[in-house]
């Protein structure tokens, strides 16, 4: 309708020759913006996949075990901006997949910041080898001990360890600026309030590209809706 409108002779592929040339499809796009230092927030979150099976399940009720897929982004924390992401399957834990979102960045982070699914020993270590002065804020797990080095070369989680048995978990949210947290659980919701929290696509690779795609447009929307502050006194 929209060539024919604009009177231009191009032939329009279906909807099928769309979807299949989806699968190789380059999405650029999810870069950052500014040029600051990058601070870090990871996160991740389920997709449910739609299909005849859901299609059946949301008609009749039947009991089924739900497919989905486990969608996994980083935001810049000043912006809000979604600089790295993934898809996974949803077997994939958090921790073990920080490695290709930090692949992602042209520049190493200044600090990272994730739940406690990622209080990992390879997760601190794959920060520091990027950048040895990164500030990693991770809250340790219940019943975290110290390792062994603690009281001649404390790593940053032996630190954290020890804060949070010293002066409680609240407080150490407060000292570390863990509440910042926060604005990757508002990434996420935005993303899915907006797109949805299902994948419509059927083969994985076009759904790599259906999410790449739906990122570029909520960090496009995201930047023309964002108020710029300037301070001037």
């Amino acid at each position: 309708m929209h060539m024919r409108m604009l009177d231009i002779d191009l032939p329009v592929p279906d909807h099928t020759t769309l979807s299949r040339r989806a699968s190789g499809l380059p999405v650029h796009g999810h870069g950052r913006n500014g040029t600051d230092e990058l601070h870090l927030i990871v996160d991740s979150t389920g997709l449910k996949l739609r299909g005849a099976g859901e299609w059946l399940f949301e008609k009749h009720g039947t009991a089924k075990r739900r497919s989905w897929r486990k969608l996994h982004i980083g935001i810049d924390a000043d912006s809000g901006e979604i600089v790295a992401l993934d898809l996974t399957d949803k077997d994939v834990d958090d921790a073990s997949h920080v490695a290709p979102l930090l692949d992602q960045l042209a520049g190493a982070p200044a600090s990272f910041m994730g739940d406690g699914a990622y209080d990992w020993t390879c997760v601190l270590e794959g920060v520091l080898a990027r950048n040895p002065n990164a500030n990693f804020i991770v809250p340790p797990c219940k019943g975290a001990v110290t390792g062994p080095m603690v009281a001649t070369s404390p790593t940053q989680r032996d630190q954290h360890v020890l804060a949070v048995d010293a002066h409680g978990r609240m407080n150490w949210q407060k000292t570390t600026g863990y509440n910042r947290r926060s604005k990757v659980e508002a990434s996420i919701g935005r993303y899915k309030r907006v797109t949805g929290d299902s994948l419509k696509s059927r083969d994985d690779a076009r759904r790599v590209t259906e999410v790449a795609i739906a990122i570029k447009s909520s960090n496009r929307t995201r930047k023309l809706g964002q108020a710029d502050f300037l301070r001037v006194a």
